[in-house]
């Protein structure tokens, strides 16, 4: 069974959330990605956004939102993907960066349009009361 580790950024205001469309890719993602060889979490996540959003995380104010795991969307069957999920000011504008075609604040009614782990992670801030 394959896995693959991946650390995302949850970014909530009013009630919804920062979400990111790929090029080429039909469903909505937490911003966030892969984690290369020795990069711990916070590296993980400044790159990712650096490169995804064109903003700088705060990694000082970063706070562990918690760890979901769900059938990767896109691979075959056996994929899992274990997304480690971080809350953190940023300093700049957001603006589609890389691979990213689009961004959108995301409610809970738009949960069906976001990947399996994405889904997860919608549930949990809903229960926590910060998605609308």
């Amino acid at each position: 069974m394959a896995e693959i580790d991946k650390v995302a950024w949850i970014l909530v205001e009013d009630g919804r959330v920062l979400s990111t469309r790929s090029h080429g890719k039909d469903v909505w993602y937490l911003p966030g990605g892969k984690r290369e060889p020795g990069e711990s979490d916070l590296d993980t996540l400044r790159r990712e956004i650096a490169e995804e959003l064109s903003v700088a995380v705060d990694v000082r104010s970063a706070v562990h939102v918690g760890t979901f795991a769900a059938p990767a969307h896109g691979h075959g069957d056996g994929t899992t993907v274990r997304m480690t999920c971080y809350r953190a000011a940023y300093g700049g504008e957001l603006r589609p960066a890389s691979e990213i075609a689009e961004t959108a604040w995301l409610r809970y009614a738009d949960r069906h349009r976001t990947s399996a782990v994405d889904q997860l992670i919608f549930d949990h801030l809903r229960a926590a009361d910060l998605l609308r």
